[in-house]
């Protein structure tokens, strides 16, 4: 079983509240940044945190809400059904709102700052890794510190494609990472998605677009009546070999 703990995260703005999980044995290993989804850090988010590091990663996973109060900041129900969603969002989207870009790249540099000083993570690189607004989060990172984040992975995306001047896409020309986007089947349009693969090709990003056959937004997330076992598997066997050739990490298991 990997080690974790709950940690406090020094922003510009505050302290954010995180989990952490990595191997437990007494090993430097390569850092792994991953953004939660809108719903926030919770028990399928952690697990997911559990699987990375016993492939032998740091994962360090933030509460994006933290300028907001600690995890929960919004109490959820132990599964997430579509019934509830409505009242959900009417409290999520505020706070999503409030999570301008211009916040997202400050907690990025204080986030990519805290993977370095950890004495459990090895120098070098790390992946940027996010799901559904963290897939967002994670392409700012990554396109604003390409020489510190070598993977990028995003499942059902948010907005990386829109008509704003800081839309994701448009810094795709910054990425030194390689990048696995795995999409449900109407997270973007075809007009946006090729958009979004005529920039990467420009760019000449080494990447993947992948649309996961049946599966609808969410669907990496046990909690969620989007949850999709065989998409879930796809997802793990995308994402691990990605983090093997970008950041060399050991399995300690």
């Amino acid at each position: 079983m990997p080690t974790e703990t709950t940690l406090l995260i020094p922003t510009e703005d505050g302290r954010a509240d995180a989990f952490a999980a990595f191997p437990d044995d007494g090993e430097r290993h390569p850092g792994v940044l991953l953004h939660m989804d809108a719903f926030g850090v919770r028990p399928v988010l952690l697990d997911l945190a559990r699987e990375l590091a016993g492939h032998g990663y740091y994962v360090l996973v933030p509460n994006v809400y933290y300028r907001h109060g600690p995890t929960p900041v919004v109490d959820l129900p132990e599964h997430i059904t579509a019934e509830v969603r409505p009242e959900l969002f009417a409290r999520l989207v505020p706070l999503m709102r409030a999570h301008t870009t211009e916040h997202a790249l400050r907690d990025a540099d204080a986030y990519l700052s805290f993977l370095s000083s950890r004495p459990e993570v090895a120098a070098g690189p790390v992946a940027a890794v996010g799901y559904c607004m963290g897939a967002v989060l994670a392409m700012r990172t990554a396109t604003a510190h390409p020489d510190r984040v070598a993977a990028l992975a995003g499942f059902h995306p948010g907005a990386l494609v829109t008509d704003e001047p800081d839309s994701p896409h448009l810094r795709v020309g910054d990425l030194t990472a390689r990048v696995h986007l795995g999409l449900a089947e109407n997270d973007l349009s075809p007009e946006a998605l090729g958009v979004l693969e005529r920039a990467l090709d420009a760019a000449g990003v080494q990447h993947a677009c992948e649309v996961y056959p049946d599966a609808v937004h969410g669907f990496t997330m046990s909690d969620t009546d989007a949850f999709d076992a065989a998409a879930l598997r796809r997802h793990w066997d995308r994402l691990l070999p990605l983090l093997e050739q970008s950041l060399g990490g050991r399995d300690p298991r």
